[in-house]
């Protein structure tokens, strides 16, 4: 079997409209490592957008989806519900961030626990307004698109959005907007298109994905909570994409001395199976009737053993020590070639969620190019990459936290030469 016969294949049966990276068709992986279907062995630096941050195919995951299909594999927790959908919800409520009671509801993706952080705001204040920031992601549903800042290619021909969503400027230095600049864009979107007692809530990610890799600074996050409670708007941590040792803590907002009212997560949560998440305040989690929120497929018992395993993983191998010991390496090795490299104009990311990010010298501007040509020159030698940005100019790193650390050294190699070769091109 080959890639070029099956991508032939998808050209006639899938929508154009499914973007893909590669054109490798996978056929196995396991922790850092995949082999598609012509038998050629991969490292997988994107652990499928941050979802497999405990590895492809973890043993405890594995084990534990293998009970579950023993028992039952669907009931409809609205219907029939089970233990381990209530003993999930208590484990999150206890660790995020917010010394204050909560409670959880489980529905599939990342998209969905953010549509469902949106409804339970607007219930809870009885206000429409949502305000979100440039450059943020936030999912492919209408909600997620309106509240996504970036228009290429997520907004793209898919007529009007959904009303009473705004947009302000987030903070990022090296483009030359400051915390104060940014907050200032806040203050005159309150004077010019939005009275603050019509916002339900600011959703925030607390390092943007797809927009770039950049963190909020501790100052910004400080001032968005003081904003909030000043208008009795709530605060929604988008943590999907930063969640569960990503960021060398838990969550992302572990970083701040802030907490937020709501928390949406998916992707690592369950180990690779369909799983999100909403946490919040135990009186704003509340304030939906019954039957407000759920969905079929919502906490399926398959994805919740995955998260159980997925918990118990991340505790008893240390992974947020692990992830700053491997971002501190991936930094270390991406600073000694930035020496000779001026292509290279930042290098960042807490934990082991880090992005170095691409301009072109000549024309003084950010180069997807550049960061393209390195990711294909990398794929080319085995190691599969991720851009992001709003100008398409940064390179992700995601690689599973379990990484064995001979894996990470020849991915290190293989990504300085790609580096050198392209830039020598």
């Amino acid at each position: 079997m080959k890639n070029s016969a099956i991508s032939e294949r998808k050209n006639q049966s899938i929508s154009r409209g499914v973007g893909m990276t590669t054109q490798i068709y996978a056929d196995r992986a396991e922790n850092s490592e995949i082999w598609d279907v012509e038998g050629r062995r991969y490292i997988d630096f994107s652990s499928g957008i941050a979802v497999v941050n405990t590895g492809h195919r973890h043993p405890r995951v594995i084990e534990a989806v293998k009970a579950q299909l023993d028992r039952f594999t669907h009931t409809c927790h609205q219907v029939v519900p089970y233990e381990s959908y209530v003993r999930l919800a208590e484990r999150l409520n206890g660790m995020l961030p917010g010394k204050f009671d909560k409670k959880t509801i489980f529905v599939t993706t990342g998209a969905e626990a953010v549509e469902n952080a949106i409804k339970i705001a607007r219930n809870a204040t009885g206000r429409p307004a949502v305000i979100a920031f440039a450059g943020g992601f936030h999912g492919r549903t209408f909600m997620g698109m309106a509240l996504t800042g970036k228009v290429v290619p997520y907004k793209v021909g898919f007529g009007a959005m959904p009303a009473d969503v705004f947009h302000a400027p987030f903070p990022v230095a090296l483009h030359g907007i400051s915390v104060a600049e940014s907050l200032a864009a806040l203050d005159r979107l309150f004077k010019a298109d939005v009275d603050p007692a019509r916002v339900a809530a600011i959703i925030v990610e607390p390092v943007q994905g797809e927009g770039g890799f950049y963190e909020a600074p501790r100052e910004f996050m400080t001032a968005l909570r003081k904003i909030c409670d000043q208008h009795g708007m709530l605060l929604i941590a988008d943590e999907v994409q930063t969640g569960f040792a990503r960021t060398g803590k838990m969550f992302a907002m572990d970083h701040h001395e802030v907490a937020p009212d709501i928390t949406t997560m998916a992707k690592s949560l369950a180990g690779g199976f369909p799983l999100s998440a909403v946490t919040g305040r135990a009186e704003i989690m509340d304030a939906p009737s019954p039957g407000g929120l759920g969905g079929t497929y919502g906490g399926s018992p398959i994805g919740v053993a995955a998260a159980h395993a997925v918990l118990d993983v991340i505790d008893e191998e240390k992974l947020c020590d692990r992830a700053n010991t491997l971002g501190n390496r991936l930094k270390q090795r991406l600073q000694s070639i930035r020496d000779d490299t001026p292509e290279i104009v930042d290098i960042r990311g807490p934990g082991f969620m880090n992005a170095v990010e691409f301009n072109d010298v000549k024309k003084g501007q950010p180069s997807a190019e550049i960061a393209n040509a390195v990711r294909l020159k990398a794929l080319d030698k085995g190691l599969i990459l991720l851009t992001c940005g709003v100008y398409g100019n940064v390179i992700r790193f995601l690689a599973p936290i379990t990484i064995q650390d001979g894996v990470m050294n020849e991915a290190l190699d293989i990504l300085e030469s790609s580096i050198r070769e392209v830039r020598a091109a």
